[in-house]
């Protein structure tokens, strides 16, 4: 046989005042029932009438928050009782309650539970204070939910504030990066319209326009570029990353030279596709490329990697130059940021800052990692890491 916690003292528990004998007639009234595991006893919201006294196994006592989150609430054991309020009136249960094992619990009906209320005044006062217990653990419960709501439209709140300064900050260093370039673009063009310039001050300002309406494109079409990469998904193909790098290789070997660097590809054996879109990688591969040979000192030089790691494919971008510190390193994936000069503050460097940010936003959308370790004054290293192509 086996042994349960007794219901003569769950009983007293439940309802403090009674008599031992009216404690009696209420277990006699009682039935002994067993619930497998995964069985609800109670639903929150359905109108239910009955008291459970748990004498064997386990319960667990859930609730709706805010109509969508279940947040448990306890577990409730042998010798734990649940459901009384279903005996007094019938008010929608306030919680649900599901069995996690095989449970064996002892049962009151309203019924026979209203055939003793009406010879006992002390289970009438016993249902009294439980009631006004119940209302303040109701109270509390309410309170607590609107203290999470609160917290929760605070948390929006900020979030959305957050969001408008940064949207004023984007529009603001728009303005700012564009009215440089078509400032001196305009003035120049100005002076050029007037006839005022002679050779060679003339094809000097005419590569200043030309450097200027440059600068203006190049902008705009990153700007373009980012505004794609959050609207448009593209379908994933099998890409060939060797033949991306020796595609960006090609582009940016005479600029390289031009700055005395030397850009060179270093290949490993084996490598297989990756799963992405070619177009939107070799963009996100130029970027550390043209930041790499910009960081690079003359006579210096940068490589492209790539290698299996771990299942990756890993294509690393290593220069020797200037290096980033360690105050810097959290910002240079924030748009619009750039390094204008060096830490004594000698070379001024080009760029409006959305590089850095492109190859983040798309090695994030092809589900791949962006790694970066680096050395003031020794260099930096980039790792793309991207998941192999699987055919269907």
């Amino acid at each position: 046989m086996p042994t349960y916690p007794a219901p003569g003292k769950i009983i007293p528990r439940a309802f403090p005042g009674i008599t031992p004998d009216e404690v009696g007639e209420l277990i006699s009234r009682s039935q002994v029932r067993n619930y497998l595991a995964e069985t609800v006893l109670c639903q929150e919201d359905a109108i239910e009438n009955t008291f459970y006294m748990i004498l064997e196994g386990k319960c667990e006592v859930t609730k709706f928050i805010n109509k969508n989150e279940v947040r448990l609430l306890k577990i409730m054991e042998a010798g734990d009782f649940f459901g009384e309020m279903g005996l007094i009136h019938n008010a929608p249960r306030a919680a649900t309650v599901k069995c996690i094992t095989d449970v064996v619990v002892l049962e009151l009906d309203k019924t026979s539970f209203d055939e003793v209320l009406q010879r006992s005044t002390s289970v009438s006062m016993a249902m009294v204070r439980e009631i006004s217990n119940r209302l303040r653990e109701n109270d509390e419960m309410a309170v607590e939910d609107l203290r999470l709501r609160a917290r929760e439209l605070a948390q929006a709140y900020q979030k959305l504030a957050q969001q408008e300064v940064t949207r004023r900050e984007f529009l603001t260093n728009i303005a700012h990066e564009l009215r440089t370039p078509l400032m001196a673009a305009s003035g120049y063009l100005q002076i050029l319209q007037g006839g005022m310039l002679e050779r060679p001050q003339l094809q000097e300002a005419i590569d200043t326009v030309a450097r200027n309406v440059t600068q203006i494109v190049t902008l705009v079409n990153d700007i373009l570029f980012l505004q794609e990469l959050e609207l448009v998904l593209p379908e994933f193909q099998s890409v060939d990353m060797g033949e991306v790098a020796s595609h960006v290789l090609e582009r940016y070997k005479s600029a390289a030279a031009g700055r005395g660097v030397r850009l060179s590809l270093a290949e490993g054996r084996g490598i297989p596709p990756v799963a992405g879109d070619s177009k939107y990688l070799e963009r996100a591969l130029i970027s550390l490329v043209d930041n790499a040979i910009k960081f690079s000192p003359r006579g210096g030089e940068v490589e492209i990697r790539l290698s299996l790691e771990d299942g990756m494919v890993l294509v690393v971008v290593e220069d020797h130059g200037i290096g980033i510190s360690p105050n810097t390193m959290p910002r240079i994936f924030d748009r619009f940021y750039h390094l204008e000069k060096d830490e004594e503050g000698d070379d001024l460097f080009g760029g409006i800052g959305l590089g850095l940010s492109i190859t983040r936003q798309v090695i994030q959308q092809h589900n791949g990692r962006l790694d970066v370790t680096s050395n003031p004054g020794q260099g930096s290293k980039f790792s793309l890491y991207l998941p192999e192509w699987q055919p269907e």
